[in-house]
């Protein structure tokens, strides 16, 4: 990939990123972290690479396939890609698995008919990542239109 005149390899790059969010969630600065969007091909190549991370880490990874959709980012974003979670207690986890069923059980809609059960699970789901609450509130507040950046 390249970012103005400079070649940055992807993967490296990608466990760059990885390598960061495993020691914040390691020392407890967050709960929860999420991997760039990575496409099936990506993950594959960088799997091995990541478990080590994680291991070194002391932390745990858990491989999702299809992230919940919430105020955080659009469903385009994460659309045929998927995302590595990283914690560090099995509760984030089990936390995290039960906001998604909550989601799924929503309108086919993906929460449009339901805007407050939407707002409530995107709440929930950025203080699992940690997040303070006046970026909470501005997430909400911007209705999830903007994309966390990821370097492309």
């Amino acid at each position: 990939m390249r970012h103005g005149g400079l070649e940055i390899h992807r993967h490296s790059f990608h466990l760059g990123m990885i390598n960061c969010f495993a020691e914040i969630v390691a020392v407890g600065a967050k709960r929860l972290a999420i991997s760039p969007p990575l496409s099936p091909l990506e993950y594959e190549a960088i799997r091995e690479a990541s478990e080590a991370i994680v291991e070194g880490s002391g932390i745990r990874s858990f491989l999702e396939r299809s992230l919940l959709v919430t105020h955080l980012q659009s469903a385009e974003f994460t659309r045929g890609k998927w995302s590595i979670l990283y914690y560090k207690d099995p509760e984030v986890l089990e936390n995290y698995l039960a906001l998604k069923e909550r989601h799924n059980s929503l309108d086919d809609d993906g929460g449009a008919a339901n805007p407050e059960a939407l707002e409530e699970i995107s709440r929930a789901f950025m203080r699992l990542l940690s997040y303070p609450e006046e970026v909470i509130e501005e997430k909400i507040r911007g209705g999830g239109e903007a994309d966390p950046f990821v370097l492309e």
